[in-house]
Order: C-alpha cells, then structure tokens, then sequence
C-alpha cells in the first residue's frame, strides 16, 4: 500500500470508495435509508467532489494502482471526510492515512484536530486518543442521520 496525495483524477475512484464505505462497512450500524440518504448509488458525484477529495490536506492509499481509501483535512485540522474501502478494513490501511493527517495537523502547528464521525469511525478516532464532545444528528436528503463531533488535542512535543 502507498500513500500519494489526491487529484481531481481521482474523483470517480474516490467516490466509489466512498459509496462502498457507506453501503458496505457502515452497514451495521445504519438502516439502508440512512444509508441511501448519505450515500444516494444512483446519484454521479456532486459536482462540488472534485474540489472536496483535494482542498486542503488530501491523501489517498493505493494499493496495486488503485485507491483504496482517502482521507480529506481542511488547514484547521477537520477531517472532513475519512473513507476505506471494506476490504481494506483491519489492513492499516485507514492507520496510515490517519497519520499522515496528524502529522500534517502538526507540521501546521495546529493544537487540535476535529472530526464528525460515524459510528463506525468514532471508534477508530477513540482509539487514537479523540474524545466525543457532542453526539448529533444531521440530516441527508430528509433522513436523520446519528453521528459525533469528536476531537484531540494536541500536544506540543
């Protein structure tokens, strides 16, 4: 697996990552409404993701030539989007994307990082020392979706 920063020819890789992350891992823990709603398969892209899978700090993994997860950070240190193909799951895979976005929330010399994470995600930040701060709901294309503003401090050394 290696990790190479994301272009906007990576758009269409990205999104299917994105929709397999959804309908596929996050399965057990929303309804296929929650997650048609967050994740509509019919729909093309928005015509806004091109822009969003690079703003910012945007790393995608790469396994035998083709993407396999991405990361997406703002400079504020909010990941914005974190996504890991199913099959990637228990690999290192989303490990190391993680990484590379604290290491680069450090280099800007950032104090903290944010995220709203899903139930599936909030328990890989939790164990790399995030903490809840609120538990949401948010709406997608009329459906209640449940998640969690999460955040980590972090420190100066």
């Amino acid at each position: 697996m290696k990790l190479r920063p994301l272009t906007r020819k990576d758009s269409a890789a990205c999104h299917r990552v994105f929709l397999h992350a959804v309908h596929e891992g996050a399965k057990a823990h929303y309804s296929s409404e929650q997650r048609a709603a967050w994740a509509p398969k019919t729909a093309r892209p928005h015509e806004d993701w091109p822009e969003m899978i690079t703003h910012g700090f945007a790393i995608g993994a790469t396994r035998w030539g083709r993407i396999r997860g991405f990361f997406a950070m703002g400079t504020d240190g909010f990941i914005d989007l974190a996504y890991v193909h199913p099959s990637e799951m228990g690999k290192g895979t989303a490990g190391k994307l993680y990484d590379a976005c604290e290491n680069e929330a450090r280099r800007l010399g950032l104090s903290h990082m944010e995220t709203e994470a899903s139930h599936l995600a909030r328990r890989f930040f939790e164990k790399r020392g995030w903490s809840v701060t609120a538990q949401q709901t948010v709406i997608r294309n009329a459906v209640a979706i449940e998640n969690f503003r999460m955040e980590k401090q972090l420190s100066s050394s």
